[in-house]
């Protein structure tokens, strides 16, 4: 756990920052309180591009080299120069990652570890920690202060996913007032989207105990994409009194996405390949087709000391969110790249919320030191729906044509599903000879219950009703300072399916998955420079329907080699990235032909490097580059449909300075100098992307 550490490492961070911003009244806001900062989230690692540490779940926040896990915090100041407006933006230089969704697409979809998560209807981030808070389909930057990715299954330390995805857990740490700060900025991406921010953070009252912060955006405009607009808003308010003995922080987060002819995904017809991508620039789906949606959230969290190794933690948050839309899913025909698509008005309404109460405490047996998480949990989700269907509409991926406006016929909602996810949990992390040997034991038992409705009557048609017991072990060994060792065993939980109307056992229900992981690695933090390397083997089971009937008879196993490397090479010199090598295996199958073939959407080469290089003859210049590369990837399990691999090159700069004796920055970014034209993701269920265009950002800040 984050207890100590040298002070060289954030010594170092804060002089990278100085050095990148071109002058010390451009520093970033660094508090420097021993591993964490002010906001309680662990500090920046040398470069200021990924933390010390994140969060595991119940087991709270965990040093990079204390953790018995592969987890990555990625820094809002990476976000800021990257110019992610999405979580999917910020996370384009983690090589175990792979993001789902188009450019222009109104859901931010992920692949981890060769697992999907974030499909369907989503709801799979996390957002401070808790499930059912994180704006449901595109999760925005604004209000993100760190964009954490603990890879691998992990129900034992953060339950069950809500819409069962396994891969890993990306979190989203919100921003709280540390420093005061009052930030405003300006951005423009290609063709002739723009948009305005702002940041505003204040500590006020005795000792500064109370804090606030507010940060928003509006957007809007014409994207890379032909026909293609897009309007959003955001708001967000963190408020925040940190006392001797209490502690509590209140989120509120309010946003509105809008699209006008939203990229959607491509099937493809069986037996056919698939054709080579068009420009990311095309768009078949029409300008009269349309996405609304309309998030509101709310976070309470409160934290009691009732002794110095004592504490009590109680949760409690939601969200609504509101679905509009009208528009289809292409299929693509044949070799020519004719589609057809079936625009349907689909409206549909989400309800979640979530509760958690605990105890946290630390004491000592012996030589060993304990600490021991005991927490219950209950998350609810609601889903009510109206589906009704236009005309087919005909076009070409190459050559998009025009169809004539349709408008939306539509109808009252129903309900569709409700969900109950109930746990317990308890974790004890053991630590001893200085932390020296750190071992974790925890177990949590999960109970899963739902109700599923007729769609566009209500009617009951299945109920469901399970429970696992899910557990973690993880060992670290730290031989030298700057060196450890580790390995772990976890479970991953995702609910059993239900068998569908046209099995011969319809309704019957299947005892939640669960997914196994088996992973051992080595990591290393030597001066400003960090590095990992990790092995790991994921079984996931899956349902199939076999002679009619449907049974749990699949089962896909993935093996992986992952290399991360992070930090400063020179003071001036910064690198991020890696190499995920991925052997995903069919190991069972109702298909017999289908044995060994490789699993929908892994691909076995995954590459990202990112680069920054502060000039030495221009202080406050920086070039950026980053270089992305995806291996071949099948869209059908019977290994006949294929996406060819891929490399896309971005290249940047900022440039930091000082107007008016305000800290300004200027960043400007070209994704895809090329211009290449490719396949870039394959969803879990056979949908496929295209990549994004070239793409002009640029942007500038200004401190007040």
């Amino acid at each position: 756990m984050l207890t100590s550490t040298a002070l060289a490492l954030v010594a170092a961070s804060a002089a990278g920052a100085q050095e990148r911003s071109g002058s010390q009244l451009q520093l970033e806001e660094i508090v420097v309180e021993g591993p964490a900062n002010a906001a309680g989230v662990p500090a920046p690692f040398a470069g200021g591009q990924v933390a010390q540490g994140s969060r595991l779940g119940l087991l709270g926040n965990a040093g990079t080299l204390t953790s018995p896990f592969s987890a990555t915090s990625y820094t809002g100041e990476l976000a800021r120069n990257l110019q992610a407006s999405t979580v999917a933006d910020a996370l384009i230089l983690d090589p175990s990652v792979r993001s789902s969704h188009p450019a222009g697409g109104i859901v931010d979809s992920f692949n981890i570890r060769g697992f999907p998560i974030g499909e369907g209807n989503s709801g799979e981030i996390a957002f401070d920690g808790i499930y059912g808070v994180a704006p449901n389909y595109r999760v925005f930057t604004d209000y993100a202060e760190r964009i954490e990715v603990l890879k691998g299954p992990a129900a034992a330390l953060t339950g069950i996913a809500p819409n069962g995805g396994v891969g890993g857990v990306i979190n989203v740490v919100p921003k709280r007032a540390e420093a005061d700060i009052t930030r405003i900025g300006a951005e423009f991406s290609s063709k002739a989207h723009g948009g305005a921010t702002f940041d505003i953070a204040r500590r006020f009252g005795p000792d500064r105990a109370f804090g606030l912060r507010a940060n928003g955006s509006l957007r809007g405009g014409d994207t890379a994409v032909e026909r293609q607009s897009e309007q959003t808003g955001i708001a967000s308010l963190a408020l925040d009194y940190q006392g001797e003995r209490f502690r509590s922080w209140l989120y509120g987060l309010a946003q509105r996405d809008d699209f006008d002819a939203p990229s959607r995904p491509f099937l493809m017809t069986r037996g056919l390949p698939v054709p080579s991508a068009p420009s990311g620039r095309e768009n078949v789906i029409q300008p009269w087709e349309w996405s609304r949606i309309e998030d509101r959230s709310v976070l309470w969290k409160n934290e009691v000391d009732l002794t110095d190794q004592i504490t009590m933690f109680g949760n409690v948050g939601g969200s609504q969110t509101r679905v509009e839309r009208f528009f289809g899913l292409p299929t693509i025909l044949n070799a020519r790249g004719d589609t057809s698509h079936l625009p349907q008005y689909f409206d549909l309404g989400i309800g979640r919320q979530s509760y958690e109460a605990g105890i946290r405490a630390r004491f000592e047996t012996g030589f060993v030191k304990h600490s021991l998480t005991l927490q219950a949990s209950y998350y609810r989700e609601t889903l009510e729906r109206a589906l009704t269907n236009g005309a087919p509409v005909l076009s070409n991926i190459y050559a998009p044509g025009w169809s004539a406006p349709q408008l939306a016929s539509r109808a009252p909602r129903t309900r569709l599903s409700d969900s109950d996810l109930t746990s317990f949990a308890l974790a004890d992390t053991m630590s001893a000879f200085d932390e020296r040997v750190m071992l974790t034991l925890g177990v949590r038992r999960q109970s899963v219950a739902s109700h599923n409705y007729a769609a566009g009557t209500g009617i009951l048609t299945s109920a469901y009703d399970e429970s696992a017991t899910t557990p973690v072990v993880g060992l670290v060994l730290r031989p030298l300072d700057h060196l450890s060792v580790y390995a772990n065993y976890v479970e991953g939980l995702s609910r059993g399916d239900v068998a569908p109307a046209t099995a011969s056992n319809a309704g019957e229900t299947f005892a939640p998955y669960r997914t196994k992981q088996y992973e051992a690695g080595v990591k290393l933090q030597y001066g400003s420079f960090g590095a990992s390397l990790a092995g790991f083997q994921i079984d996931k089971p899956s349902g199939e329907l076999n002679g009619g009937v449907f049974s749990v008879t699949g089962e896909q196993r993935v093996r992986g080699l992952e290399l991360s490397v992070y930090g400063e090479v020179t003071p001036q010199l910064r690198l991020l990235g890696g190499a995920s090598l991925l052997d995903g295996k069919l190991t069972r199958t109702a298909v017999a032909a289908n044995l060994g073939n490789r699993p929908i959407g892994v691909a076995p080469v995954q590459l990202n490097l990112g680069a920054e290089w502060d000039v030495p003859w221009l202080r406050g210049l920086t070039l950026t580059g980053a270089l992305i590369h995806t291996g071949k990837q099948y869209v059908d399990a019977a290994n006949t449909q294929s996406l060819p691999d891929w490399t896309r090159v971005d290249l940047g700069a900022r440039y930091a300075t000082e107007i008016a004796g305000r800290r300004t920055v200027f960043r400007a970014t070209v994704q895809n100098v090329a211009d290449s034209k490719y396949w870039s993701s394959v969803a879990s269920f056979g949908t496929f992307y295209v990549g994004a265009p070239r793409t002009l950002r640029l942007s500038m800040s200004v401190d007040l």
